[in-house]
């Protein structure tokens, strides 16, 4: 509590300064600065009252563009009082090359494809999936990639061609922040095996997109690595160490949204080719799968919007993934299924919204739920209270984090 205080305190003596965004323009050089200063507090509300989250974060976007190139750097400074870390993070750092037919961006940056609302599809690039349970603002669900952008703009078809030599994985819930399961709790020796930076393990991946009748419609290619470890103990029987690594994967997907009935309507699917487990028996790899993904999203009255969607993973070799599996492990879905619902409601000018999202497995029995509140006290200050709430058996993906509801609370200046 005394930290919340002293974070108030401290947004209220930056909010009676003089920061304001700068835009101008310098012999044709045209530059913006901005940014915000934010307080996050997300304390557990079962098994203790101690705090997920607990942070105060300082950000400067700044971008600059001249002739058809510019250069763009989003850096967070943050004060995390539960690791007890003064942090940097570079966000974003790219430089833009702007043409007629053709783009180029090399540098960090966040890149985000296919259509689904929180599933992930033929977004083939790394979250943090931490950050997003522990209460902080969605766009921190995504990370940054060092990596080579192409755009090619054509009246048949456009293309983008994305090249990343540096390995970056998912960021998962994990101890002391989060209790979660963990069949291998015993076993605190663990070594993490990334691919390594050359050639052959650069990540490929090509999307190819145009308008047909009225529906954005992409197909999708990529070949690199699944970004969730897998693990591996040294020993069945007796295990005394684990290797978590990252199997080849390649991508095979398509997309469409357009609307219909007064609606977006979206379909999205892809075949997940598990390069090292095609045969379906190593326990320890994903298996090849099929997902798909269909929503739906409607105004029903004025700023109140709904939107469902269904998808579903079908795991191949399922009967092979059966034999190997070693005993007392928790057994996977031949078919996993997932739907969310979304439902967003503005009030006062837009000023208030009130939103509620939910996950819910049919197959696994778990579920999240997401209700938030969020107000805009003035065009640069806003304020957001919500919370995460698990349930579930501790095997399955949401019921695994059942110890983790939490309540969070996010103050932001923006200038």
């Amino acid at each position: 509590m005394d930290t919340l205080i002293k974070a108030v305190g401290l947004l209220f003596l930056f909010l009676s300064s003089s920061v304001l965004a700068l835009d101008v323009s310098l012999h044709g050089v045209d530059i913006s600065l901005g940014g915000f200063l934010q307080g996050n507090y997300t304390p557990r509300i079962v098994d203790g009252n101690d705090f997920i989250l607990a942070e105060e974060r300082f950000q400067l976007k700044l971008e600059a563009s001249y002739s058809g190139v510019s250069i763009f750097t989003k850096t967070d400074v943050f004060y995390d009082a539960v690791g007890n870390e003064v942090g940097f993070d570079i966000r974003e750092a790219y430089l833009d090359y702007f043409s007629k037919l053709w783009d180029v961006r090399v540098g960090r940056q966040i890149i985000t494809w296919g259509v689904g609302d929180l599933i992930f599809i033929n977004d083939f690039f790394p979250k943090d999936f931490a950050a997003f349970f522990e209460g902080r603002p969605l766009e921190y669900l995504k990370k940054g990639v060092d990596a080579f952008k192409f755009d090619l703009y054509l009246n048949i078809i456009s293309m983008e061609f994305i090249l990343i030599p540096f390995f970056e994985r998912d960021t998962l819930p994990s101890p002391p922040r989060f209790i979660i399961f963990d069949p291998f709790s015993q076993i605190k020796d663990r070594e993490i095996e990334e691919p390594e930076t050359n050639l052959e393990n650069t990540q490929l991946a090509l999307r190819l997109y145009r308008n047909i009748l009225g529906f954005d419609a992409s197909l999708y290619i990529y070949k690199g690595f699944f970004l969730i470890p897998a693990v591996e103990p040294d020993n069945l029987a007796s295990p005394t160490k684990l290797i978590l690594f990252f199997p080849r994967l390649a991508v095979y997907g398509a997309s469409l949204q357009g609307s219909v009935f007064s609606g977006v309507l979206s379909l999205e699917g892809a075949y997940y080719d598990s390069l090292d487990d095609r045969n379906g028996d190593d326990p320890a790899v994903t298996n090849s799968q099929t997902k798909f993904l269909v929503g739906f999203q409607r105004e029903l009255w004025r700023d109140f919007t709904a939107e469902f969607q269904y998808s579903g993973e079908y795991m191949y070799e399922y009967g092979e993934y059966l034999q190997t599996l070693p005993p007392g492990f928790p057994k996977q879905d031949r078919f996993r299924q997932l739907m969310t619902l979304r439902l967003t409601q503005f009030l006062r000018y837009q000023t208030l919204r009130l939103s509620f999202f939910a996950f819910f497995s049919p197959s696994g029995k778990d579920y999240m739920l997401i209700p938030e509140v969020r107000y805009n006290i003035t065009d640069h200050l806003w304020a957001a209270l919500g919370a995460n709430i698990f349930g579930g058996k501790e095997t399955t993906f949401f019921g695994q984090l059942d110890k983790n509801d939490n309540v969070y609370i996010v103050l932001r200046y923006e200038f």
